[in-house]
């Protein structure tokens, strides 16, 4: 199990390394901004330009984001998951009486009172004038 934690933890450094990396390095378009002089950065990496660094760096974080992937996915693979109380079907649901707006037909009071002990009351009816 902390083998578990440790690895989602390392999974999650790898993850945002690869993406910090991925961002760093530049299209190949940008050859065309180096004639205007924005090129200078590249000799901070030394006389190749950072490509071999980056790449190379890039390719390493993706194989260890792949490889943490499967050992991540082969270890939830063997986990049980625990039981929902929603989703166990052996256990009969409690139904609950909710107050609400909306009208009771007289069909759901018989109902009512032939599932229940508890005596059902009629509606008083309006008298309607003829």
């Amino acid at each position: 199990m902390v083998f578990y934690e440790i690895l989602v933890i390392v999974y999650l450094i790898v993850a945002v390394m690869l993406i910090g990396f991925v961002l760093i390095q530049q299209g190949k378009g940008a050859g065309m901004g180096a004639s205007f002089g924005s090129g200078g950065s590249n000799t901070v990496f030394g006389s190749t330009g950072s490509g071999n660094f980056l790449t190379r760096t890039t390719a390493i974080l993706a194989t260890l984001f792949f490889v943490i992937s499967l050992i991540l996915g082969n270890q939830t693979a063997d986990k049980e998951k625990a039981v929902d109380d929603w989703q166990n079907i052996e256990v009969p649901v409690v139904e609950q009486a909710v107050d609400s707006d909306v009208p009771v037909t007289e069909q759901a009071l018989q109902e009512a009172a032939t599932d229940s002990d508890v005596p059902a009351t009629e509606t008083p009816k309006e008298d309607i004038p003829n």
